[in-house]
């Protein structure tokens, strides 16, 4: 399958490789090109940027929460019918698993695709100095993917300068520089980059920064060595998770809104294979839960800021926990397992009351409780095996469950966390389903036996 890509990286974070892979987006969207977008790792926001506001379909492409064949997979199935994906880096290039190891960094996902590499240098405060920069990341891998360079923060005058003697003395492409542009930066809060919609204006800045990088990169040439980029295998590769379905279609709640937005499209795709017809509702908005449901998903996103809509929804609050007492499926991670508590805290430290599934209280803490990839083993040793999983948050719970235990990777480190009920597993631990593919049958034949259960109710009701 022939699918021209390229991964924008960096050294570090903070380097601006955000902004320029959304730029670079916006230019070739504006080409008038099928653009797919990757980002490289587990998070949620930056995919954001990629598909609401520029639109581009986009996606996460993680090789911690999949094997190498289903990465491949993944990125044959998101990229079709594109003209080019770009991958979004993670971290420093190198950066994997347990601050010690290159498994789950950028360069992990370049060589299992087979993607060449555009290193985005910060090239603030040096000139020479950046020549001893790049040449440590081309050298640091024999294989390091590398293919070309680009310089963030770079002055029109020295450019020249600077690509002529990377070129000579390195043989790496330069593609290209990109000056100071203060109107176009993105800004950040607890859980990383702000939201799309919060920022005024932001499909005029990305234009702008778009028509700038027309003019100071090669972008002929970042074409070119996107195509350089060797074919996918058949994407038709059997992938067990696409192989299993349930007998008769469910429908599924899935929280979608301004507090509830942290959401991987491929899980949700996958659910639609598996079964699952999904009705988008809004704990904020809605009045109730939508009659008919047999099963709710509550992800996570920013509740915390929204506290007080969320509490002051009584109806919503009440209708999510007759459901759940009277045995409806649901999956909740993170923010959304925070909204099944008795009581939440805001950012201000102010408890508001939710749900009351989860009879504890979840509450602010002044750092990340718990941060980075972990492996979740059920203690009741049953079908899951092994999960690989993901958290990040600065809240915290009395009560976060001790049904699973956390590993983290290249650590003796670990914790008993989630509550599993028979119909229910609730969370910090954001899932990826493709990683374990038992989760989400899991979950979808519960959803099918509450409808058969309930089903069974009205009919007994219906007689009487």
């Amino acid at each position: 399958m022939n699918t021209p890509r390229i991964l924008l990286a960096a050294g570090a974070s903070g380097s601006g490789k955000t902004l320029i892979t959304c730029g670079i987006l916006q230019a070739l969207v504006n080409r008038g090109l099928q653009v797919s977008s990757f980002k490289c790792g587990p998070d949620y926001i930056d995919p954001m940027f990629h598909s609401r506001v520029i639109g581009t379909r986009s996606a996460n492409l993680d090789t911690f929460f999949t094997t190498e064949e289903c990465t491949r997979y993944l990125l044959g199935r998101n990229a079709m019918g594109s003209d080019i994906s770009v991958m979004e880096g993670v971290m420093g290039y190198y950066d994997g698993v347990g601050g010690m190891t290159t498994r789950a960094s950028a360069y992990d996902l370049a060589c299992v695709t087979d993607t060449p590499a555009v290193l985005i240098v910060n090239s603030r405060g040096m000139s020479v100095s950046l020549a001893a920069y790049i040449k440590g990341f081309l050298e640091y891998r024999a294989d390091s993917r590398i293919r070309g360079v680009i310089f963030n923060r770079m002055s029109p005058m020295l450019y020249p300068r600077m690509k002529k003697l990377v070129e000579e003395e390195l043989g790496v492409t330069v593609l290209g520089y990109v000056p100071e542009v203060k109107d176009c930066v993105i800004e950040s809060r607890h859980l990383g980059l702000v939201l799309p919609e919060e920022i005024d204006g932001l499909r005029e800045r990305l234009n702008q920064l778009a028509q700038v990088l027309e003019e100071t990169l090669d972008m002929e040439k970042l074409l070119e060595l996107a195509r350089t980029a060797p074919g996918l295998p058949d994407v038709s590769f059997a992938n067990p998770a696409s192989a299993y379905r349930l007998s008769e279609p469910v429908r599924v709640g899935v929280a979608a809104d301004e507090a509830f937005c942290f959401i991987y499209k491929d899980n949700l795709r996958l659910l639609e294979k598996m079964g699952a017809q999904l009705v988008y509702i809004s704990p904020l908005h809605d009045g109730q839960l939508p009659e008919d449901l047999d099963g709710l998903l509550l992800y996570g996103g920013y509740p915390e800021l929204h506290a007080h809509v969320l509490e002051e929804n009584r109806s919503m609050r009440r209708s999510v926990q007759l459901a759940l007492d009277d045995g409806m499926a649901c999956m909740a991670e993170c923010g959304g397992f925070m909204y099944l508590h008795e009581e939440m805290e805001d950012m201000d430290g102010i408890g508001h009351r939710m749900a009351g599934v989860i009879k504890g209280r979840a509450y602010r803490t002044e750092r990340l409780s718990r941060f980075g990839y972990i492996t979740l083993e059920s203690k009741a040793g049953d079908i899951f095996g092994k999960i690989p999983a993901h958290e990040f948050h600065y809240f915290d719970s009395t009560d976060c469950g001790k049904d699973f235990h956390a590993s983290k990777p290249e650590s003796t480190r670990g914790w008993d966390c989630m509550h599993r009920t028979d119909r229910m597993l609730a969370g910090f631990p954001h899932l990826y389903y493709y990683g374990n593919p038992e989760i989400p049958r899991w979950f979808l034949e519960n959803c099918l036996a509450y409808k058969r259960c309930r089903y069974e109710k009205n009919s007994v009701q219906k007689k009487m």
